[in-house]
């Protein structure tokens, strides 16, 4: 089959290892940044044309589409879906998982655990805010952040009100969130491939830090999920409709919570903690779909 990856930048541990796997199963593979395609729009033709051609013989996308360019890398991906070319995640669940209230409106609708989450437009009353989550200590989330950025822990009702009048003031929106003491700084990540969790890591903040993203100097280690945690991760996969994620969770007193679901997970972490071949699985996966 001919693949094409949409990253931009084809040195990045997850798209090499995507070219890796796709050739060694005999694929055609490409590695094209969604951001120099042309997308042209006509009459019972839609086509992408990059660089010095037209992209009409491509049989299957992997989007590796980041946060800051998700709203022409989408475009991009739909253009693909209307050429009726296979994808691993459609445009429109890549939206949906960028908007972090969306994502936890879908997810509590599906009757899936979470923290505790207010979301105001701009409210004043940051003491109504805080009381809604149980006080502090509590989580601050920019609606749009990645890899623990636009995250933020406030230990009181002043630290609170300062972070959320500073966000207030830039007219970014963010989500207030009940703080899980008792994670201590952990998470679990859960790699959905095919509806199917395929490997799974804990991932430990360094001493000090509330987050536990990698990015952030994290470390992470092998674990063996619960029934619980295999449910709660696959359910939340498909509340989204995404098929290949990243499900993060939380272990609470009151059980597994989902702290977010990643439609563009990165596979450095999770290959190196359970050396398991996420890559081959995402090219199977799609073999499954193009057979």
């Amino acid at each position: 089959m001919n693949i094409v990856i949409l990253s931009r930048n084809e040195n990045l541990y997850s798209t090499r290892r995507l070219v890796e796997e796709g050739e060694n199963r005999g694929h055609i593979i490409e590695v094209i940044d969604p951001l120099q395609c042309d997308i042209i729009i006509e009459q019972e033709k839609p086509t992408i044309y990059y660089q010095d051609r037209y992209l009409d013989y491509v049989d299957a996308i992997i989007p590796r589409i980041g946060a800051s360019v998700t709203f022409f890398g989408c475009a991009v991906v739909r253009q693909f879906e209307m050429m009726n070319v296979f994808t691993t995640v459609t445009s429109d669940a890549i939206i949906r998982s960028r908007d972090k209230l969306r994502s936890f409106q879908r997810l509590s609708k599906a009757g899936i655990g979470m923290p505790k989450t207010v979301f105001t437009n701009y409210s004043r009353d940051v003491e109504e805010v805080l009381n809604h989550v149980g006080g502090p200590p509590v989580i601050i989330k920019l609606l749009e952040g990645t890899q623990g950025l636009g995250v933020v822990l406030a230990e009181s009702r002043n630290a609170a009100e300062s972070v959320l009048e500073a966000f207030n003031g830039l007219q970014a929106r963010a989500l207030v969130q009940e703080y899980i003491a008792e994670a201590k700084g952990a998470d679990l990540r859960a790699l959905i491939v095919d509806g199917q969790v395929v490997g799974a890591m804990k991932r430990q903040g360094r001493e000090g830090e509330f987050r536990s993203n990698l990015h952030r100097g994290g470390s992470a280690n092998l674990i063996r999920l619960s029934e619980e945690e295999l449910k709660l991760a696959i359910k939340a996969s498909r509340a989204l409709k995404l098929p290949v994620c990243g499900v993060d969770m939380l272990q609470s007193s009151r059980g597994p919570l989902i702290m977010e679901v990643n439609s563009t997970p990165g596979l450095e972490g999770i290959e190196g903690a359970t050396r398991k071949n996420i890559a081959r699985a995402i090219i199977t996966f799609i073999e499954r779909n193009r057979s």
